[in-house]
């Protein structure tokens, strides 16, 4: 399986280098991300054919606060990232995904400007929702 991710784009935080924050995620947060990847982002990745731009993936509980993140964000345990795609609205995105049978746990539509989905797996509820 050819990948389009790497953990360093489920790791960067503008946030933490502004605040000088290291923000490597634990073992566990790792693996939880590289099942993100191979099982949600990839897939979404090959079913838009268009690059996602990862706007926030892992934050570890400093960063999570500097970003007024939920304290039980999945953003805490390397399960969830937001994103966009050039060229695609946010509604197109979620309708792609939510009819794709893509796994997921989560697929939300955060204010009419980004994506955020998570997987959790073993317990993916293909739950959508809307802020």
């Amino acid at each position: 399986m050819n990948l389009n991710f790497k953990m360093s784009e489920l790791i960067h935080s503008d946030k933490a280098i502004e605040h000088n924050i290291n923000n490597m995620p634990d073992i566990n947060s790792l693996d939880n991300m590289l099942d993100l990847i191979v099982f949600c982002l990839q897939p979404v990745r090959e079913l838009l054919k268009k690059p996602m731009i990862i706007t926030s993936g892992y934050r570890n509980s400093q960063v999570n606060k500097l970003v007024n993140g939920k304290s039980n964000s999945q953003h805490l345990k390397g399960q969830a990232v937001d994103f966009v795609v050039k060229g695609e609205t946010i509604e197109s995105i979620i309708f792609k995904i939510r009819t794709s049978g893509i796994e997921y746990d989560q697929l939300i539509n955060e204010y009419g400007r980004w994506v955020h989905i998570s997987y959790n797996k073993g317990n993916n509820r293909m739950m959508v929702l809307k802020m």
